[in-house]
């Protein structure tokens, strides 16, 4: 098979096959350094949940904004942020896009349309609205994706941002990355409707839950919301089903998470599973799914040499960018 029934083409696939192992590269390579005591600091990986990125970003021009949490990681690849620069603002270095100022939790580069990584929970949704709502005034057919986690659809400002974008009819996609856990609370625990994209019609907007963590099934589903919003008929809540498989934070061991749910899912990793169907459904051989694999580890291999390589901020670095006057005293 050369498209599959979803009306996806084998390039699309491979390139969404790269976009994720180029991710999980990334952090493969970040966590190992984490362990070694290379790198320190703080670090939440979206290992798991490479595909939601991968997937919706393939529907995105670079122009396009994205909005996105301190477990970004994922969305800042997919955006086409490039891997040095990104390794060397993880790193707090001066070739960093932020010039080392922004770190793993902070990262902007709007060159690539990653405008906002934010560290504040659900904070990103109000501000894709003010970008969507500078698409629309502009003119410009630009769509803004926000990414946020199921525990996000729980505060004010979620539902805030719904209803304004409804309201006004805003060009952005609101992509609920549900990882089933809100820091250490089951979805179950915190939220009392089945799927967070339910929510959606309280705010007459389209709400659609698809598997996340399956590039057939929500390739096409991004692609009717992105679409939806770039022909001006307003935003869609996206609930992508996924699952986060290293804990809130690195570090954080996940005793909090029953055995047989975590082992399920680690059984059911997107990544080979998606390789496999590869395989099975067309006309791509183990070798080239390799070389695609290796070029991913080269890559983040040499991301991570070169970022170690750079220097570190100038101290005029702390002034640049602040909007007050220094004291004097």
């Amino acid at each position: 098979m050369t498209t599959t029934e979803a009306g996806i083409d084998l390039a699309t696939r491979l390139s969404i096959y790269r976009t994720a192992v180029r991710i999980h590269a990334f952090d493969d390579k970040y966590r190992s350094s984490m362990l070694s005591g290379q790198v320190g600091g703080m670090y939440y990986s979206p290992r798991g949940q490479e595909f939601v990125s991968a997937t919706v970003s393939a529907h995105l021009r670079q122009d396009d904004y994205v909005v996105t949490t301190y477990r970004g990681l994922h969305d800042q690849v997919a955006k086409g942020v490039p891997m040095r620069d990104l390794w060397a603002e993880y790193l707090g270095r001066a070739s960093g896009t932020c010039h080392g100022k922004g770190g793993p939790m902070h990262v902007t580069s709007p060159a690539h349309g990653l405008m906002v990584t934010t560290g504040v929970v659900g904070s990103g949704l109000p501000i894709a609205n003010g970008l969507a709502l500078s698409s629309k005034m502009r003119g410009t057919d630009q769509v803004t994706v926000v990414n946020f986690g199921d525990g996000a659809s729980n505060i004010g400002a979620f539902h805030e941002a719904l209803n304004l974008a409804s309201l006004w009819k805003l060009p952005v996609v609101f992509v609920c990355q549900n990882n089933k856990w809100a820091e250490y609370t089951p979805l179950a625990g915190g939220t009392t409707v089945a799927n967070v994209a339910d929510r959606a019609a309280a705010y007459s907007m389209p709400g659609v839950t698809a598997d996340g963590n399956d590039p057939d099934a929500l390739y096409p589903v991004a692609g009717e919301a992105i679409d939806r919003a770039r022909r001006g008929d307003g935003p869609t809540l996206l609930e992508a089903m996924t699952y986060r498989f290293c804990g809130h934070y690195f570090g954080d061991q996940g005793e909090y998470i029953a055995e047989a749910e975590f082992a399920a899912a680690l059984e059911a990793d997107p990544i080979p599973r998606f390789r496999q169907r590869l395989l099975d459904e067309s006309a791509v051989s183990a070798g080239d799914l390799d070389e695609i694999e290796q070029e991913a580890k080269n890559e983040a291999a040499d991301a991570a040499e070169w970022a170690a390589a750079q220097p570190l901020p100038d101290p005029s670095e702390l002034t640049t960018d602040v909007y007050g006057t220094e004291p004097t005293k």
